[in-house]
């Protein structure tokens, strides 16, 4: 089944439709993905974490046939629809994990509302704030001009490329093959990111002081071949969360629970396992 005839089901929050999936059977997890809107299927596929929990994926505002609105929309914003999905599904309390864009939100709903999250899990969570910030926007530039010059394909190649450490067909080949017809959606989507998403992550305040009160159990997942970012965000992680624990896992990059998500899984399941809901 490709992305475009995967049926979700539907709920209202905050006055918008919003696109969500439920599967499994025990602690809830909610998934956060950041540009791919799918990225967390193949996760959802793996034993260790489908065969424990109940995992709750979902688009965000502006992603697959959730409502487009306007921007800007904050990470605050998305991380108030997440805490609105949870109400609509009766979820009181979950584990939350996010990769990268999607690991803002994450962190940002910890903070606002740390009564219901139980563990935080950040998959190369993107803050543009650390030192090696400027120069990855520096270096993403040209995807911003072929997105402005109206080549939104080529635009999300050239940041895929930057993101990933591959080139563009070994990363589209690896993104078809996890979550077939992905690609497509996320051109159709490249407004969202581009206009909204992005220029949302840019304005994002999350400094010591704010990764201090996250006082829930955190994990740090990190690809052993990602780049400079995110080994800097990593150290920033290590250095102001109370709490953390890091799982570091071998021969991938930022697209790390695409490359390889059986380790993911597992760390993620085991870490769960180690820090369980209670009410």
């Amino acid at each position: 089944m490709t992305v475009e005839e995967d049926i979700m089901d539907t709920i209202t929050v905050n006055g918008i439709q919003v696109e969500y999936e439920v599967r499994g059977a025990g602690e809830p997890v909610l998934l956060v993905s950041p540009v791919l809107a799918d990225g967390f299927l193949p996760l959802l596929a793996e034993p260790a974490l489908s065969g424990r929990h109940r995992l709750v994926r979902y688009h965000k505002r502006g992603w697959g046939g959730s409502t487009r609105t306007p921007g800007p929309v904050s990470v605050a914003d998305h991380a108030a629809d997440a805490l609105a999905l949870l109400d609509g599904l009766g979820i009181t309390r979950a584990h939350v994990a996010g990769h990268s864009s999607g690991a803002a939100v994450a962190a940002q709903l910890a903070q606002d509302h740390p009564d219901r999250v139980a563990t935080v899990a950040l998959l190369e969570l993107s803050l543009l704030s650390v030192p090696a910030g400027g120069a990855f926007l520096a270096q993403a530039a040209p995807a911003f001009d072929a997105y402005a010059d109206g080549e939104a394909e080529r635009a999300l190649g050239i940041f895929m490329s930057v993101v990933s450490g591959m080139d563009w067909e070994r990363c589209r080949t690896l993104l078809e093959a996890r979550v077939p017809g992905s690609v497509t959606q996320t051109v159709k989507d490249a407004g969202t990111f581009f206009g909204v998403e992005l220029p949302a992550l840019a304005e994002w305040r999350f400094g010591p002081e704010h990764a201090a009160a996250v006082r829930q159990p955190v994990l740090s997942v990190l690809g052993g071949d990602t780049i400079r970012l995110w080994v800097e965000v990593a150290e920033f992680l290590r250095s102001t969360v109370p709490d953390l624990e890091e799982r570091v896992i071998d021969g991938v990059g930022h697209l790390l629970h695409l490359e390889q998500p059986r380790p993911v899984a597992e760390a993620l399941a085991g870490f769960f396992a180690r820090h369980p809901i209670r009410s």
